[in-house]
């Protein structure tokens, strides 16, 4: 006889993915801080607060999308992460390495 989905014993693998999450998040926001630091110390100019101001909505975007995620990790069975998500979730990731570089040059 078999038991029912939601009783289930998921192990340690969405508290591994829920950790990966949180870590991504943080190199993100690390990202964030250095493009904030880079972008004031030559002075405030217009092209380092577009800079900023795009990086800070990248970053915003992407804690939206892991928060997300990370919600959607706590039920028995969770969800894979959507398309939508993880198309999402790589954006965020190439723009803010976009607009760093850009900040550089």
């Amino acid at each position: 006889m078999t038991e029912p989905a939601e009783a289930r014993d998921p192990g340690l693998q969405p508290e591994r993915t829920r950790l990966a999450w949180r870590r991504t998040t943080l190199s993100c926001t690390v990202v964030a801080v250095l493009a904030v630091k880079l972008g004031v110390s030559d002075g405030i100019t217009a092209v380092g607060v577009t800079g900023l101001a795009l990086s800070a909505l990248v970053w915003i975007g992407f804690l939206a999308v892991a928060h997300r995620r990370i919600r959607s990790l706590t039920p028995a069975r969770p969800q894979p992460l959507s398309h939508r998500g993880a198309l999402l979730a790589a954006g965020c990731t190439i723009a803010l390495a976009v607009f760093g570089a850009a900040m550089i040059w």
